[in-house]
């Protein structure tokens, strides 16, 4: 078993725990955390006695989205096509991989969920929330950039919902996410790992193979409608956000700037 130094992973019976752990950070996706993200999830596919994955995020928060700092540091002098290939591997690809595990995954939410934690937990095939959740993709009036690279908002809320948040950059409650179907189940947050478990730990009694094929079925469904052509597309629209005039001025001083100012 691989060990980590962004995540901890643990077996919980049929259940593979993965938990982000960096609240220092409010567990901001870094190079490191995702690839250790993707070394998790290939672990957690691979056991053959794990039924079931939950993704959640240590302390406060589920997760405010990329380590803008380290962004700053790993991105700094990129050409267009080096930041193609950076984003490619480090956000779509493994993006792809969590949305392709061929296992149940449920995402834990409290506390912020914030642009690519927001995409993050939705990738997820279930959303279990605590009353405290609240989610955001504030990345368009912060950083003049298309919202975040991976544009799995209209699938799971709907046209008019989506363009509402990311026009905005405002945050919906967990009672809203909740109400239009975004969140599985909404609990008080000293309910939240409780209720998290025992949802895995009731699926994990239904037949492996079966949840399996359920989710190729459901996921297929979404392809043939041009769900990952219309994910590859929004890709590259947004690779152009990030060499236009607007984001160059909203991050001249830095990536974290935009942040500061809207917080």
């Amino acid at each position: 078993m691989e060990t980590f130094e962004h995540l901890d992973y643990r077996l919980l019976g049929p259940i593979a725990r993965i938990t982000i752990d960096r609240p220092e950070r409010r567990n901001a996706q870094s190079e490191r955390t995702m690839i250790e993200m993707g070394a998790a999830f290939r672990q957690a596919s691979g056991d053959p006695d794990v039924r079931v994955i939950v993704l959640a995020g240590a302390g406060a928060h589920f997760s405010a989205g990329h380590d803008l700092k380290s962004a700053e540091n790993d991105g700094a002098g990129f050409t267009v096509e080096e930041r193609y290939a950076y984003e490619a591997r480090y956000s779509f690809d493994l993006s792809m991989q969590i949305w392709d595990t061929p296992k149940p995954v449920i995402a834990s939410v409290q506390g912020a969920c914030i642009a690519y934690g927001f995409v993050l937990a939705n990738l997820c095939d279930l959303i279990v929330a605590a009353d405290d959740a609240f989610f955001a993709d504030p990345v368009v009036g912060s950083f003049a950039s298309s919202g975040a690279g991976l544009l799995i908002h209209p699938m799971a809320l709907g046209l008019k919902k989506t363009k509402d948040l990311l026009y905005t950059g405002r945050r919906m409650g967990a009672r809203e996410a909740f109400d239009c179907g975004m969140v599985s189940r909404l609990v008080p947050r000293a309910d939240l790992d409780t209720a998290t478990m025992e949802l895995a730990d009731h699926i994990a009694t239904m037949p492996p193979f079966a949840l399996r094929l359920v989710k190729r079925s459901l996921h297929r469904t979404l392809d043939i409608q041009g769900f990952r052509a219309s994910l590859m597309a929004h890709f590259d629209t947004h690779q152009i956000s990030h060499v236009s005039e607007e984001f160059k001025q909203k991050t001249s001083a830095g990536f974290t700037r935009p942040i500061s100012r809207e917080s």
